[in-house]
């Protein structure tokens, strides 16, 4: 960790090093929008690009992990609004309207699901990563997935399939947009029986 710079206010370690870019970088996006330059997080932070660079190769590797930052922190609040229900269904439609009902809008969500590599958008929410993050948040909901049918393989696709729905309706709202509940019934009358399908299944061998 480099001892210059900082606002005179050296960091003690790589870590603290590292959050405190990224709160640079979650101003930045409060104030300007995604549109940053990492020149920019440098002069709020009070020292060189240089020392940027340290940490980060460039604004676009600052904002992708900004927005993960903001998005783990966001799946905790998630996995608490769902407690107690252990019911797949409930679960699963109960999480993704949460999600929807508070990442709509979120700069920091928007440029991660917008964001472009060499012309193509990047789908990060569906990447072999996320789908990953994904399957570990699962397991954190108070749902025994296999009694309810579902091997790795099968929580595997629910994971995508929960994945494309929030991407879908995050960059694409559903217009008009929906309250509440019409919301919930919307998810729940189509992905319930996919949900549902695997114990149907395991229980037809009987």
């Amino acid at each position: 960790m480099r001892s210059r710079g900082w606002a005179g206010s050296t960091p003690t370690s790589d870590e603290e090093a590292i959050g405190r870019i990224l709160d640079a970088v979650d101003d930045v996006v409060a104030e300007h929008g995604s549109a940053i330059r990492l020149a920019d997080v440098a002069r709020r932070l009070g020292v060189t690009r240089q020392t940027v660079y340290r940490y980060f190769p460039n604004a676009d590797a600052l904002l992708i992990a900004s927005s993960m930052r903001a998005v783990d922190g966001f799946i905790d609040q998630v996995v608490e609004h769902v407690s107690g229900l252990s019911d797949p269904v409930s679960v699963v439609v109960e999480s993704v309207s949460f999600g929807i009902e508070n990442l709509v809008g979120d700069p920091q969500l928007e440029n991660l699901l917008t964001l472009r590599h060499e012309g193509e958008a990047v789908t990060s929410l569906t990447s072999d990563t996320a789908i990953t993050f994904c399957l570990s948040v699962f397991h954190r909901f108070d749902v025994d997935w296999e009694l309810h049918g579902f091997d790795a393989a099968a929580l595997r696709d629910l994971c995508e399939m929960t994945a494309r729905t929030v991407q879908s309706l995050l960059t694409d709202p559903r217009q008009p947009s929906p309250d509440g509940i019409e919301l919930r019934r919307f998810l729940g009358r189509w992905l319930g029986p996919a949900i549902l399908r695997p114990r149907m299944m395991s229980l037809s061998r009987y």
